[in-house]
């Protein structure tokens, strides 16, 4: 017999599905289909760092040049699927290709920083980065194969036979950004499962080992060479994965949309919201794409209650920001939604056991 105990996570799970099934329609009727785009970039940014995680939360390897693999998905779709090469090929190749050609672009990062850790790790990493962004801003010459600062402009949507998530209202009732939000939630929900899979499995474990100790990993057998290049590779196939939908979503892309803000801005989400962590990972993706757009309108705020804009409202965001990432170090080092292992680390044996050392005294 099913008891309420029983049917409580699978209404709890009927609940989140129908609120993420409505969420779309709910946000355009209340504000606007902007805020359906920001819902859309929201699903794209939860990707990204789930993909960072893995190398991050789960193996421990500081990686501050993440966007380049979400550079090279994105100009792969984008070359292969516009007028600038005239090919025009189909999402379902190109989005695998992306995945497997920013893996190999992980094992070729990972392969000379084996023996880096820490800050000479994160330093490599943010070079390649910034070598992949200016790479393809001086492809454009002299054969111009990814026009430079210019960008690719008029790249295809994804489209399934005749079904185009550009123009969906031919068989639905809904417009290009409700089409994508589900398109990205299924990707999303998926790489969520995979993620959840590898938590649990004999190479998750193996990243945890080398996270917490590699000499000691590897003195337990571990070949701490290959979960390495392991976890750049998957990693780097998420990120890819993203770049390519990015592409698709824009319609548009340029050197710009890849600097070394969005490599910061993808791993502090995974700082604020708990290392190691997916519910804490996704949550943190939520509140940095969601809130520095709330706070856009801070100028109109301003003007308001003073008739005039006392500081610009990027500096204030920024400002904002950062104020809310030193008050994280500070009270919730572990993050907003930390993993329970990561909590114990950083709790001390006498208040996470208190009795015993009562006894003692």
């Amino acid at each position: 017999m099913t008891t309420p105990l029983t049917r409580k996570p699978w209404l709890g799970l009927l609940l989140i599905a129908a609120a993420l099934i409505a969420a779309p329609f709910l946000v355009q009727a209340s504000l606007g289909t902007y805020w359906v785009r920001i819902l859309d970039l929201t699903l794209l940014y939860i990707m990204l760092a789930l993909g960072l995680n893995i190398v991050v939360g789960y193996a421990g390897l500081l990686d501050l040049g993440y966007v380049a693999f979400y550079a090279v998905g994105a100009y792969l779709y984008a070359l292969l699927a516009s007028p600038h090469f005239g090919l025009h090929l189909p999402f379902w190749l190109l989005l695998p290709l992306g995945a497997l050609v920013a893996g190999l672009f992980g094992v070729l990062l990972g392969a000379p920083t084996l023996r880096l850790r820490g800050d000479y790790l994160a330093i490599v990493t943010l070079g390649f980065g910034e070598i992949i962004r200016i790479f393809i801003t001086n492809l454009d010459r002299p054969l111009n194969i990814t026009n430079g600062p210019q960008g690719i402009n008029l790249i295809d949507p994804i489209a399934i036979g005749s079904f185009s998530f550009a123009r969906p209202q031919a068989l639905f009732d809904i417009n290009s950004v409700q089409a994508y939000y589900y398109l990205f939630l299924a990707l999303t929900l998926l790489i969520m499962l995979v993620c959840l899979r590898l938590q649990d499995s004999r190479i998750g474990r193996a990243w945890v080992a080398i996270r917490e100790d590699e000499t000691a990993a590897e003195a337990m057998g571990i070949n701490t060479r290959n979960m390495k290049l392991l976890a750049f590779a998957m990693g780097a196939s998420f990120g890819g994965v993203s770049g390519g939908l990015f592409a698709s979503f824009q319609g548009f892309i340029s050197p710009e949309s890849f600097n070394l803000m969005e490599s910061i801005m993808i791993l502090c989400m995974i700082v604020l919201g708990g290392m190691g962590n997916i519910p804490g990972v996704i949550l943190g993706a939520f509140l940095l794409t969601i809130l520095p757009e709330a706070l856009r309108y801070a100028g109109d705020l301003q003007r308001l209650l003073f008739d005039r804009v006392l500081v610009d409202p990027a500096d204030l965001r920024m400002l904002l920001f950062g104020l809310a990432l030193v008050l994280m170090m500070i009270f919730r080092p572990a993050g907003l939604w930390p993993s329970t292992q990561r909590q114990r680390e950083l709790v001390k044996d006498d208040e996470l056991h208190p009795e015993l050392y009562d006894e003692q005294k």
